[in-house]
Formats: C-alpha cells, sequence, structure tokens
C-alpha cells in the first residue's frame, strides 16, 4: 500500500499489525481517485471518517488538498495512522480523531468540508435505510459539507444507497472488485 499520485508519490504506508482493517488497493484507489480528479482536490478541507491507516485522506493531501481530518475508533490502528502521516509530512495538515464516526461524523472544523471519505466497516454498512446508523451519518455529513461538497462511500459491492438522504442525492455508483462506490452530492432544495 502506497501513496499513488501527487507530492508524496511512492511513499509507502504502513499496515497494521491487527486483522480488523480492510485497506484499499492501489489499483482501486487509483481508479477512486481518477474519477475524483474531475472535483479538482486542490485547496479541499477533506474528512477521512473510518479511516484506517488513512490510504484515502494521505493521497489527498498528496494531491493537493489543504486540510484532512481522519476519524477512527481503534487505538491499535490509530497508531499505525499516526506512523504513516508523520512517514508522508502531513502532521501539519491533518489531525487524527480517535471517535466513532457514526455518532460525530466531520467533526472539528469551522469551515465546512469539501470532500468526505466514508470507509466504514462492511457489516455496518449493510443496513442502508434512512433511519440505519449509515443513513444518519450521511445526514449529518449532510451539514457539514460546504455547498459543493461531496461524499465518497465505500460498500460492499452486493450494497446499492438508497438514491437520496436528505439533502445528498447520488451522482455516480461505481463497482471495482469485491466493493462498490457512491459519491454523493447537495442536490437541489
Amino acid at each position: 500500500m502506497r501513496i499513488i499520485a501527487g507530492s508524496k508519490r511512492g511513499v509507502k504506508l504502513f499496515s497494521p499489525k491487527t486483522d480488523v482493517s480492510r485497506p484499499i488497493t492501489d489499483r482501486v484507489k487509483e481508479s477512486l481517485f481518477n474519477v475524483l480528479y474531475k472535483y479538482d482536490l486542490e485547496g479541499r478541507v477533506t474528512a477521512d471518517l473510518f479511516c484506517g491507516v488513512g490510504s484515502l485522506g494521505l493521497e489527498a493531501l498528496s494531491r493537493g488538498a489543504k486540510f484532512v481530518s481522519f476519524v477512527e475508533r481503534d487505538p491499535r490502528i490509530i497508531a499505525t495512522l499516526k506512523e504513516n502521516i508523520e512517514k508522508a509530512g502531513f502532521a501539519g495538515e491533518s489531525k487524527v480523531i480517535r471517535a466513532n464516526a457514526f455518532s460525530i461524523g466531520a467533526p472539528g472544523r469551522e469551515q465546512k468540508y469539501d470532500l468526505v471519505f466514508v470507509d466504514p466497516p462492511y457489516a455496518a454498512s449493510r443496513d442502508i435505510g434512512e433511519g440505519s446508523p449509515l443513513g444518519k451519518l450521511l445526514a449529518l455529513l449532510n451539514e457539514q459539507l460546504s455547498p459543493e461538497g461531496i461524499v465518497v462511500v465505500r460498500t460492499e459491492k452486493r450494497v446499492e444507497l438508497l438514491d437520496k438522504y436528505g439533502g445528498l442525492e447520488v451522482i455516480d455508483r461505481r463497482q471495482w472488485g469485491t466493493m462498490t462506490v457512491t459519491i454523493l452530492q447537495r442536490g437541489n432544495k
């Protein structure tokens, strides 16, 4: 696992010494960021929820994001996440928050987020109804997003999110291997 492109291209990331994380493969991450290219990451304020070792957020920073809030609740994984942030040289452009992202969403910024990655454990993303933990999180993120902000949700391939969660609407769906990536943006109110 490594940073694919940008200022820190080629930096190899540490993996946790546990099996509770499921890092995104380099090939899928590259495909995802090729899709996100049209949203111009330069100067964007980003959150990486259920971030694991921080692969998505670090990739965003390498490609020009201004700041990333990393949210993870497992202290064993947070130790590896902090090592990766230091190794990549992004300590000044990031903050690690130990919390359950389902409860707080993308926290701690006066400025709203332009890009939010949501990568919960697959078991926690199978219930996709509006009243589900994932549905409530997406409704909360609607309030934490900038007007043009987007949310990128990674789920198992067989999980298809609803077309709309509160003010967020699906604008793109992609499948790679065993996963689906859904991109949501604020709709017309």
